[in-house]
């Protein structure tokens, strides 16, 4: 079941939980895939209410993305489980299924393909509108060499959505 919510009214919990992770699930066909995101931007633009996350160029997600433009964010209403939120972090669904190595259960979505995760009951349905690759030379060198270390460096893309539902899975 689910309760239909405004994702502004959650604005401060959902950034607070943003600091310690929160989850992004994507899915291509049959195959479900989420990961830990503890960068994001909640606000309106083109007058719409959008959630910017923002993905590795190397992550197996920015594959899925690019392909399919379509993503939840799943976000615990209470302190999430450390085990799930490090675990999705650190491996790559290219090899694994965190969804089931995790014991997940996922909830059917109402408005796109991906679906919400009932463990990170508050969940914003999003569908891209924008996407913008970083531009490396606009970056100061003390966030550059702190976040994108090495050579090439692993920047990462912007992605502009659309929330076009959110809601709480009780």
């Amino acid at each position: 079941m689910k309760e239909f919510v405004d994702a502004f009214d959650y604005a401060g919990h959902i950034c607070k939980a943003m600091k310690k992770g929160i989850l992004l699930t994507t899915r291509d066909g049959e195959k479900v895939n989420t990961m830990t995101i503890g960068w994001g931007t909640l606000g309106i633009e083109w007058g719409k209410p959008i959630f910017v996350a923002y993905v590795r160029e190397s992550r197996y997600t920015r594959e899925i993305l690019d392909k399919t433009g379509e993503f939840t964010v799943n976000i615990p209403l209470m302190d999430a489980d450390a085990g799930v939120i490090g675990y999705c972090g650190k491996y790559s669904g290219r090899d694994r299924d965190k969804i089931a190595d995790m014991g997940l259960t996922l909830e059917q979505p109402e408005k796109i393909a991906v679906p919400g995760i009932r463990q990170l009951p508050l969940t914003l349905e999003c569908k891209v509108l924008f996407r913008n690759v970083q531009d490396e030379s606009g970056l100061p060198e003390p966030l550059r060499s702190r976040y994108y270390p090495g050579e090439p460096a692993d920047f990462h893309i912007a992605y502009y959505a659309e929330i076009v539902t959110s809601y709480k899975i009780v």
